[in-house]
């Protein structure tokens, strides 16, 4: 689907199964190798921003020579907070709780690598949630479903119950905005 030029290889810079899983659909061969940086949110920094730069630092941490490296990083937004991976079952129902019934922002953060040029973009998509009883979120939490996701929840598993309306890209909220990203892979693959 993407044609990498001779001896170039694809590296997707995290660990994240869901952004494995997309680009495996996608029928795109790629190494991983997840980048190790420090993803603690400056002050002031909108959520938009923030993104954009953590997937910047993680593709800059893993490329090595002749490499295409797409590096994201994705977090959830709610009245102006972030809200990334919960730090326990606790922080997990909080999430929950606040997302009920109203609506949020996902946005990702995507970075394109080459050893010649480097393209960004953020994707936010809008998700409107149900509102959710405690015995609904504290049954979903008790799945560990919510434990290693933004927002602690994913659109692709059990939460889906959750999820009245989605205004954007679904596999944004996935974790990888794809549309968009295979897009700018194939710029970056032909420069």
């Amino acid at each position: 689907m993407i044609g990498l030029r001779h001896g170039v290889s694809l590296v997707l810079g995290s660990a994240s199964p869901r952004r494995q899983e997309l680009l495996a659909r996608a029928d795109i061969e790629f190494h991983v190798r997840p980048a190790e940086i420090d993803e603690t949110p400056r002050d002031y920094e909108k959520p938009t921003e923030y993104v954009r730069r953590l997937s910047l630092e993680k593709s800059a941490a893993v490329i090595q020579g002749k490499e295409i490296v797409i590096a994201a990083d994705t977090t959830v937004e709610v009245d102006g907070r972030l809200l990334e991976k919960p730090v326990d079952d606790v922080d997990a129902v909080a999430m929950l709780r606040m997302l009920s019934d109203r609506a949020h922002q996902v946005h990702t953060g995507v970075s394109i690598r080459s050893d010649s040029v480097v393209r960004s973009f953020v994707v936010s998509t809008t998700v409107v949630f149900v509102e959710l009883t405690s015995q609904t979120i504290e049954w979903y939490v008790g799945t560990g479903e919510a434990s290693d996701k933004a927002g602690a929840y994913g659109i692709q598993g059990a939460a889906a119950a959750f999820v009245e309306r989605v205004d954007g890209s679904v596999t944004n909220v996935i974790g990888l905005p794809m549309a968009e990203t295979l897009a700018t892979l194939r710029v970056v693959a032909t420069s």
